[in-house]
């Protein structure tokens, strides 16, 4: 019978460390880097991280080991990544606005209270 993959809620640092081949200073470092990389602290004040911490931090490794970029470059690289959300979330409220001002300006020419 073929064992099933048990998958975790939370990893600890170490955990992650031996996944990733990186060393556990490694990972706080780069935690202090990027802002995208945040575990949240248990308890005990200790490491948790998820799934998608994970995925950060390899993503980070590709980028840093594979792609060759430099910590300044890499973050650049994260930031302009999540920026199209936030960018587009900005671009519906500015179309908002405009709308709410081309009606404020059409009441002002028909002098409309």
């Amino acid at each position: 019978m073929p064992e099933e993959e048990i998958t975790k809620l939370y990893y600890a640092i170490g955990e992650v460390s031996e996944m990733t081949d990186l060393e556990p200073h490694v990972l706080r470092y780069w935690e202090s880097e990027f802002e995208m990389l945040h575990p949240r602290k248990n308890r005990a004040g200790r490491r948790v991280y998820t799934e998608e911490d994970i995925a950060m931090v390899r993503r980070i490794q590709h980028l840093l080991r594979v792609d060759k970029y430099t910590i300044a470059g890499a973050r650049q690289v994260l930031e302009r990544a999540e920026a199209p959300a936030a960018s587009q979330e900005q671009r519906q409220e500015l179309l908002r606005l405009r709308g709410f001002l081309h009606t404020l300006l059409q009441k002002l020419e028909n002098g409309v209270d």
